[in-house]
């Protein structure tokens, strides 16, 4: 009886084997028949993409074309400074020195990086945290007041995220060296305050995120201008917040041009001149090759920027496709 049993098992197990295979072929028919007709009609489920080797391919070597530098600071930021002049650029040195590296970074030059980048922090805190405050409330009065002037605004702002900032640098500093403000930190942050873009970006972000019958009803409520933006509209801003704050800060973190005129000090230089400086040091008279150290105050830069992308990534992504869909 208990060899019966077993084997009225086995079948059952069989059976079940077999009808899962059947099902996932038929699943697999009905799914290639659905993009076979999603092709034909130009729309496509997101649940059931079409596949396509060539797009996986040409993916595939964008995010290898993404990652090389990464990669590559990674490998070389483990080198001495024999190590990486005398081996292959991708390949590791016969000495493991990430851990020396970085701490001969911090204390080069009487640990002159750690200034470098409490500069950079300073110049991100208050000229990227500046613009994004000034974008989030200049986008929110243009989006739900209307005042006189208000379409000389729009195309003002236009015209000024169609102008690169580069074209700007130079006038920049003739202002500022007349006001005697060159070579100081405000050089970098006045500059930083203003971002068209974020500005333009909060101002879709606004229009379409916040409905104009919210703000009715707080201000038949009795809440004044004040109160419905700091308790209303803010709090269904923040995607579009994150969103500016990472083009803000991702811009003013990477500034080269701006403080590379402004600024002679380097006591006030952000990381992008510093390191810069480090590199070019070999080329000066006497002066010593510190390629390693460069490659790891490089690879040092980058993380703050890489962890923020991470952490707020689904807001970025959210706050982009903003407006996308409207009901």
């Amino acid at each position: 009886m208990q060899a019966t049993e077993v084997e009225d098992l086995r079948g059952v197990e069989r059976q079940s084997r077999i009808n899962e295979k059947n099902r996932a072929r038929r699943t697999s028919q009905d799914e290639r028949a659905e993009r076979r007709r999603a092709s034909k009609s130009g729309f496509s489920n997101p649940a059931n993409p079409r596949r396509s080797m060539l797009l996986t391919l040409i993916c595939g070597l964008f995010v290898i074309y993404c990652l090389f530098p990464f990669l590559y600071l990674l490998v070389n930021s483990t080198k001495t400074q024999g190590d990486f002049t005398s081996t292959f650029g991708l390949g590791f040195g016969h000495e493991f020195a990430l851990w020396d590296n970085l701490k001969t970074v911090f204390t080069y030059q009487d640990g002159i990086f750690g200034r470098w980048l409490i500069n950079t922090l300073l110049y991100v805190v208050v000229g990227a945290g500046g613009a994004t405050l000034l974008a989030i409330m200049g986008g929110y009065a243009l989006a739900k007041f209307r005042f006189p002037g208000r379409k000389a605004v729009f195309v003002v702002v236009i015209g000024a995220i169609s102008v690169p900032g580069i074209a700007l640098a130079v006038p920049q500093f003739l202002l500022f060296a007349k006001l005697g403000l060159t070579n100081t930190p405000w050089a970098m942050i006045i500059p930083s305050l203003i971002s068209p873009f974020g500005l333009y970006l909060m101002w879709i972000f606004s229009d379409q995120a916040v409905p104009t019958e919210l703000l009715e009803a707080a201000r038949v409520d009795g809440a004044g201008e004040f109160r419905t933006f700091w308790q209303v509209s803010l709090p269904l801003l923040a995607p579009g917040i994150v969103t500016t704050s990472l083009f803000t800060i991702v811009a003013t973190w990477n500034n080269y041009f701006l403080p590379l005129i402004m600024l002679k000090d380097s006591s006030w230089y952000p990381l992008t001149i510093g390191l810069n400086q480090w590199k070019d040091q070999a080329s000066t008279a006497g002066g010593q090759a510190i390629q390693n150290l460069v490659v790891t105050g490089s690879l040092v830069t980058i993380i703050p920027l890489v962890i923020a992308f991470l952490l707020l990534q689904r807001y970025w992504q959210s706050g982009l496709a903003a407006g996308a869909v409207k009901e």
